[in-house]
């Protein structure tokens, strides 16, 4: 995957509870098999928590 985009985003978030804090959303992206890329940018969010999907979105693409 060379460049992450918000279907690939939106994927690995499927079932996703919000709120939520990064640490949740990186166990998601896992149990959802999201690529390692995806994992990894989670991983490495400022942010700690989330209201909802567009905070995730705009945290991820907005670096």
């Amino acid at each position: 995957m060379a460049e992450l985009s918000p279907t690939d985003l939106q994927k690995a978030l499927k079932g996703m509870d919000y709120p939520t804090d990064r640490q949740h959303l990186v166990e998601r992206a896992r149990s959802n098999h999201a690529d390692e890329k995806v994992v990894s940018t989670l991983d490495h969010l400022k942010e700690d928590r989330f209201e909802g999907p567009n905070e995730v979105q705009k945290a991820v693409f907005n670096q």
